[in-house]
């Protein structure tokens, strides 16, 4: 209901929901380039993904590989990939709810 009866400005409206996705459009983006990293083992395994979480990078310190053990190196590996998506999921949070909370929650974006 629009206060005093009136009725909505729909060109108004198109115009801040054009500028609602625009606003998420270039939140995608800047995730897309912004790169966040997750570690396991105290850091002897760290991996690093996009904000969109694509993974970009995987380091693993020598002192990690033990050739008759490589379950507990893929465990590590597995923790590390996971930490950076946690990390690029608080980042997807922070850049897009604020975004989705004006968009009324916007049912299947996934926050």
């Amino acid at each position: 209901m629009i206060p005093g009866g009136g009725q909505p400005n729909m060109q108004q409206l198109l115009q801040q929901a054009q500028k609602m996705q625009q606003d998420l459009a270039r939140a995608q983006q800047e995730l897309a380039a912004t790169e966040v990293e997750g570690q396991a083992g105290g850091g002897l395994v760290r991996a690093t993904v996009t904000g969109s979480g694509e993974l970009r990078g995987l380091v693993i310190d020598p002192k990690a590989v033990d050739p008759e053990d490589t379950e507990t190196l893929a465990d590590l590996i597995v923790a590390a990939v996971q930490a950076a998506n946690d990390n690029a999921q608080q980042l997807q949070q922070a850049k897009l709810g604020p975004l989705a909370q004006g968009m009324g929650g916007m049912p299947g974006l996934g926050f």
